[in-house]
């Protein structure tokens, strides 16, 4: 399944936004993966990201994340960074972008 999220950085933090993702932790990369995730990929266009997760089940994701040690520390980092976070809680499987038009 697709989903496509929406959070926004600071302005004032996007390096630093940017800095992090260059340097995900292998051991989060793996869990995500391991959660059903084949891929995930994040726009940015100002302050607004834009994500698109290909996975199994979007709500099994979350529920594998949401109390994992290694994704609560990387949540911890990014709620520094964001003003609008991506919500790894059960409740957060339906927030995902509604889809309006496909090809």
């Amino acid at each position: 399944m697709l989903i496509a999220l929406h959070t926004a950085v600071r302005p004032d933090r996007i390096d630093e936004y940017e800095a992090a993702h260059r340097e995900v932790p292998a051991e989060l990369t793996a869990a995500i993966r391991a959660a059903g995730a084949t891929s995930w990929t994040i726009w940015r266009n100002g302050t607004d990201l834009f994500h698109v997760i290909d996975c199994e089940d979007y709500a099994r994701l979350l529920t594998d994340l949401e109390r994992l040690p290694v994704n609560t520390a990387w949540q911890t980092r990014m709620a520094e960074l964001l003003d609008v976070a991506h919500d790894y809680s059960s409740a957060g499987a339906d927030a995902g972008l509604p889809v309006v038009w496909k090809l």
